[in-house]
């Protein structure tokens, strides 16, 4: 994996791909490749370039002589082979017939492989992708090329999202699906293929989102989609909310700046339309169809990765103490092996920024095949999560770029803040409980740029310069915060490459609490809340033992400042809204800290935005 773009068209593809390629670096970046067909009428030949390294390595390399108006290329984010040339896409056969670009894996790859050797075919990559070519040039000895791919898409089990090219019809390009996404863009005598709207945004902004099982054929006038039982599909394209200004960095120095900046905004876009104050309720039009459904539900199952999975864990208290529900919080990858009771009474509800993480969607489908309603909380409009399930919530956060998600995971918490209001007054909650909750919603935002001053800001970065040399972070925190010391101590890790773990407070003597000293220092949210008493303690255990301790307080918390050896305050807000101010200071925390380390936060190594593998 990880990004795809192809362009077929009038003008030259060359300067198209490289620019949609850098929009989508954020998703994969150990090697690039592009391939652009040849036009025997014009007499120019097909032109092949890979690189090891971000875009800008293969940009370097590509001179006016690269001009064609059709071809396709990629990002990659290595999961078969090691980052090099030879594993780069495009990937082809021997002969150059056929050109393909893969994002997934293909999991019987290893048996195709070995079929094809048998037959005298030459492999040039460890990847699992190349086999993909090889095995669609074999059918072409006895079938026309629609047959051929069409064929090779039935005998490949995993993922994939693939745009493929043939030298005897260079204008076309065929695309297909299953388990990793693509977007087909509808231009005015040109089309794109991507692996999501971002690098084709400043083009077109009529899209068309392919589902898995799907295969399309792209000309510069034309486009048609087929089931792989070759039956037609029609479908109406949609309109990309996002502007081009949303996906550009706006004059800071990161996405991932521009993105945490934005999260007074975030919160007003999430809740915007969905609050009634005065009824103390939210009105969520994704969840109409399934309303009288949710009445009966008796249990809660949030599923989630990284991120997305810790809040769930504070979406698992809001909602129990909240609605009264039963809720369990899982990671996507270990829920459908862990064998999960399910029943008609069960609601799967599922959080993921970009609503195609793969072990996310395959939680939902395990959900879905013993009777679950699945609901989704996705910032992605047509992305497969939003389609699959059967109703949802959008987080309206606009596009976030960095790959460490920041803004999104705001918005991930207003969502379900919105989405315990709507359950609790189904149920148990009172009038007045209804509306406090939502006019201290309404408050955020205001709170939020409270703690964005230039002032409070800067206090932020001198204390990461304070705490720049130490190698060892422990996260502390509880009940509503618990999942914060853990997204804490993510944030930190993803891009600055220190050792940080979480944990909950009440834990950290059973083991953690071994690692401090002097050079092991602890970030704890100790809020004035309904746990407070229980942090002091945890902190004058952890000062016992000389450990540095930089606290997160509520405002007006003076003896705080005598305990803890630095504090940073966020306005007092309500218990089960507090992790949504809580979390703000420990990203920015973990920004100064990689910035000053000279790191590049918007693309941490080894990480890639939209995880659509196993």
């Amino acid at each position: 994996m990880c990004g795809i773009v192809a362009y077929t068209g009038k003008r030259n593809a060359a300067p198209i791909l490289i620019d949609g390629l850098r929009a989508l670096e954020y998703r994969g970046y150990d090697s690039a490749g592009i391939f652009l067909s040849g036009n025997l009428e014009a007499k120019l030949p097909s032109k092949l370039v890979k690189a090891v390294g971000p875009v800008n390595n293969l940009a370097s390399k590509i001179t006016d002589a690269y001009s064609g108006t059709a071809g396709i290329s990629h990002t990659r984010w290595a999961t078969h082979g090691v980052p090099s040339k030879a594993n780069a896409h495009p990937h082809s056969d021997e002969s150059g017939k056929v050109w393909i670009v893969h994002n997934g894996i293909i999991e019987n790859y290893k048996e195709l492989k070995q079929a094809l050797q048998t037959k005298g075919y030459k492999f040039a990559s460890e990847t699992d992708s190349e086999v993909v070519a090889h095995l669609i040039v074999d059918k072409l000895k006895r079938l026309k090329i629609e047959q051929a791919i069409n064929q090779t898409l039935k005998e490949l089990r995993g993922t994939y999202g693939l745009a493929i090219m043939y030298d005897k019809e260079p204008e076309k390009i065929f695309a297909a699906r299953m388990g990793s996404p693509l977007v087909i863009g509808l231009g005015d005598g040109e089309n794109f293929i991507a692996s999501d709207p971002t690098p084709i945004l400043r083009h077109t902004k009529n899209v068309i989102y392919m589902n898995d099982g799907e295969m399309a054929i792209i000309t510069p006038d034309s486009h048609t989609i087929f089931n792989l039982d070759n039956v037609q599909v029609n479908r109406e394209p949609d309109q990309i909310e996002w502007s081009v200004e949303e996906v550009q960095k706006g004059g800071y120095d990161h996405f991932m700046m521009k993105e945490m900046m934005e999260a007074p905004e975030v919160v007003k876009n999430t809740l915007r339309g969905r609050l009634l104050v005065e009824d103390g309720m939210a009105k969520l039009g994704g969840l109409e169809s399934v309303k009288d459904r949710l009445r009966q539900i008796k249990r809660i199952i949030i599923v989630g990765c990284g991120t997305a999975y810790y809040s769930g864990l504070v979406g698992e208290y809001m909602l129990e103490e909240y609605a009264g529900i039963p809720v369990e919080v899982e990671v996507g990858s270990e829920f459908r092996y862990r064998k999960p009771v399910i029943d008609e009474g069960t609601a799967i509800l599922a959080i993921s920024q970009s609503g195609e993480t793969a072990d996310t969607l395959e939680a939902i489908r395990e959900g879905k095949r013993k009777g679950a309603l699945t609901i989704g909380i996705v910032n992605t409009v047509g992305s497969t999560i939003a389609r699959d399930t059967d109703a949802g919530v959008y987080n309206h956060a606009g596009p976030e770029i960095g790959v460490a998600s920041t803004k999104a995971f705001i918005s991930q918490l207003t969502a379900l803040a919105l989405f315990t209001l709507y359950m609790g007054r189904q149920r148990q909650m009172s009038l007045v409980t209804g509306k406090k909750i939502a006019e201290e919603l309404l408050d955020l935002p205001e709170k939020i740029k409270k703690i964005l001053d230039s002032g409070n800001l800067a206090n932020i970065k001198k204390i990461a310069e304070k705490y720049n040399k130490f190698e060892d972070f422990l996260y502390l925190g509880r009940k509503y915060n618990y999942a914060i010391a853990f997204e804490g101590a993510l944030k930190l890790k993803e891009i600055s490459y220190v050792h940080a773990e979480g944990c909950g407070a009440g834990e950290m003597k059973h083991g953690p609490i071994a690692m401090i000293d002097e050079n092991f220092p602890t970030v704890a949210v100790a809020l004035r809340d309904s746990v407070y008493e229980k942090m002091i303690s945890n902190i004058q255990e952890i000062k016992a033992r000389r450990g540095p301790v930089l606290a997160i307080g509520t405002e007006g918390d003076e003896e705080l400042a005598k305990l803890a050896d630095d504090v940073f305050y966020v306005p007092k807000t309500l218990e089960m809204l507090s992790p949504i101010l809580s979390v703000i200071p420990l990203q920015f925390f973990a920004y100064y800290f990689a910035v000053l380390r000279g790191l590049n936060v918007d693309k941490p190594r080894n990480l890639a935005k939209s995880v659509t593998v196993e």
